[in-house]
């Protein structure tokens, strides 16, 4: 063998050592890409109740819109709403029930994820700084979780430790004064906390207030102050309770739970600042009947925008104009099942599962992807009160 064809040899087992020691590399930094098609675990958050341990997991089959039947993921205290890291290997949970540690407020959890069967190991608990947690995010660069306490109407950051375990509370920040529902407005009632698309600005929707607020963040040191404009105000009673911003990061959508709207924002990302531009109902006009809305959220490709009913028991379904935000209704769809608190919206934007708290159920549907549509699969599974829906995609 002459010595170029040994070098060249050499270099060629060199490169494919590097390679194979590549493909092993994978760990809880991997952040794994959205499959076209493949399996999703769907995570469960649920009400404590009789019928309800904790969270439960199942499994979705993108390709044959196959779901599982749910088993629990792990025993736990109420854990209403989840969140999972960027990197699929952790999930975060509220225990929205207080009495933690001997005190009223409630908890953030953080879990490992076992990707295998789907289980959950708890990593460690803190609290939650504030009384009733009801919703939780994580950063886009998984290093801040944070989570908003309705009860007592403020919001709470935590840093993201290597191992996915959770530090106490980093930054905290009250809010003041009351709204015009004596009944549910009396206080401030901090509902859901996100983020923009730069991971720059962290946005919370007060229901107590008729505010979103809108803070700076820094991701790395999990600190939260507040921006310049601090706020956007909704109409008076209208109780904003979860937004969903357009994945352009323009639009910011307000689903407002006591006068069942939504209001669209232009997002000004240099200023961090919002700016009304349509509010639209998510109710027929013939509808009369007692009604709060729930859940919003927008496909992944941005054409169309989802909303829930509670009352009307369905969902709502608009058309995003790609150049102004603008809504323009489809269509409502019954969610077969009553009191639909969550839904959530598959990895591969081909299904959208409903969770019915009131009749213990998760219905699939199909969406069309081309107006929007909703079409039920045929899939009703049986779930203890749930409230929230995440995926976890394992394969594609």
């Amino acid at each position: 063998m002459t010595a170029m064809r040994r070098n060249l040899l050499i270099i060629c087992c060199l490169i494919l050592l590097m390679n194979l020691t590549n493909g092993f590399a994978e760990g809880p930094a991997t952040v794994p890409s959205p499959p076209s098609h493949g399996d999703c675990l769907v995570y469960i958050g649920t009400r404590a109740s009789e019928k309800s341990k904790g969270i439960y997991v199942c499994r979705l089959d993108t390709a044959t819109s196959t779901l599982t039947s749910p088993t629990i993921a792990v025993e736990t205290t109420d854990p209403a709403f989840l969140a999972i890291h960027s990197n699929h290997h952790f999930l975060y949970a509220v225990r929205e029930a207080g009495g933690f540690e001997g005190t009223s407020n409630g908890a953030v959890s953080a879990f490992s994820i076992d990707r295998t069967n789907g289980k959950l190991t708890l990593l460690n608990q803190q609290n939650s700084g504030g009384q009733g947690p009801c919703h939780l995010a994580v950063d886009a660069s998984g290093q801040c979780v944070l989570a908003a306490n309705y009860g007592s109407g403020s919001v709470a950051a935590f840093p993201v430790h290597s191992d996915g375990s959770l530090g106490g509370v980093s930054a905290f920040l009250q809010h003041q004064g009351s709204g015009s529902d004596p009944k549910r407005q009396a206080g401030p009632h901090a509902h859901e906390v996100g983020f923009d698309v730069t991971n720059r600005r962290a946005f919370c929707a007060d229901l107590g207030l008729d505010k979103i607020f809108i803070y700076q963040l820094e991701p790395k040191t999990a600190a939260l102050t507040p921006n310049d404009p601090p706020t956007a105000s909704l109409a008076p009673g209208a109780g904003p309770r979860h937004f969903a911003m357009d994945p352009g990061g323009r639009h910011l959508y307000v689903i407002n739970e006591l006068n069942n709207t939504i209001t669209a924002f232009d997002y000004d990302a240099s200023r961090g600042a919002l700016k009304e531009s349509q509010t639209v109902s998510t109710l027929p006009e013939t509808f009369t009947a007692p009604n709060t809305t729930a859940e919003i959220a927008i496909h992944p490709n941005g054409k169309f925008l989802y909303g829930s009913n509670r009352g009307h028991d369905s969902i709502v379904v608009y058309a995003v104009d790609e150049k102004t935000g603008k809504l323009t209704f489809v269509e409502h769809q019954p969610t077969l099942g009553k009191t639909p608190r969550a839904f959530g919206i598959d990895p591969t934007g081909n299904f959208l599962l409903v969770a019915n708290q009131g009749s213990d159920s998760i219905v699939v549907f199909r969406i069309d992807p081309k107006t929007g549509r909703l079409k039920p699969t045929g899939q009703t599974l049986d779930a203890p009160t749930p409230v929230c829906v995440v995926f976890v995609p394992v394969g594609s």
